[in-house]
């Protein structure tokens, strides 16, 4: 039997892969953690061959857990599962050491059959995150936004004229404009509106 540790900041959503996983015999979940930081301890605790991991949750999230898992020397497979395919959440999962990356929408026997390969040591990836990170690879390396375009971003998104951004962050409205014109050609967009859309689409900030 393959042992299952779930982590994941919803009860529901824990009591729900219980479920799916107890009511077959190739499974047996050990345990269940709400969060990264519990997530060590109970790992360290059981050892389990496959953790259901979740990304985003409080105290210490997806990514971060991947890693200290990874250097406190854990055997332990881990698959993502998480409702989020921007690339600001997959690549840093994969680069951090994840085995898989589902999401949460995958059918039932799918999910069993990811668990089964990912245990193998096999790479998982749902059909979506596949195409992101295949067109990572067919198309050229964009520059990254600097902290201060996504700044920026952030409190156009908010709905800040150029000057309120100015004066929210001590510089002048050219500047903001000049920051502006860089994200757009880092983005490839011609506006504001599509510059913000764009900027939420890859994770870079946050709907508010």
């Amino acid at each position: 039997m393959i042992k299952i540790v779930i982590v994941d900041d919803h009860p529901v959503v824990r009591d729900g892969l219980r479920g799916m996983f107890t009511g077959d015999d190739r499974f047996t979940v050990l345990a269940e953690a709400g969060d990264g930081r519990e997530a060590l301890t109970v790992t360290e605790a059981l050892s389990p061959d496959v953790i259901l991991m979740d990304l985003r949750m409080p105290v210490m999230d997806g990514v971060t857990t991947i890693r200290e898992l990874k250097t406190r020397g854990s055997t332990a497979r881990i698959l993502v599962l998480t409702t989020y395919d921007t690339d600001s959440d997959v690549l840093p999962a994969i680069k951090a050491g994840a085995t898989g990356y589902l999401l949460k929408d995958t059918p039932r026997e799918d999910l069993f059959r990811a668990v089964i390969s990912a245990h193998r040591g096999e790479s998982v990836l749902s059909p979506t995150v596949a195409g992101r990170l295949m067109g990572q690879l067919r198309s050229p390396a964009k520059e990254p936004l600097s902290h201060r375009e996504i700044e920026v971003l952030t409190l156009i998104a908010r709905g800040c004229t150029n000057r309120e951004t100015a004066t929210r962050l001590f510089i002048s409205e050219a500047t903001v404009k000049t920051h502006l014109l860089h994200a757009y050609a880092k983005l490839g967009v011609r506006d504001r509106a599509s510059a913000v859309a764009t900027a939420i689409e890859q994770g870079l900030i946050r709907r508010d």
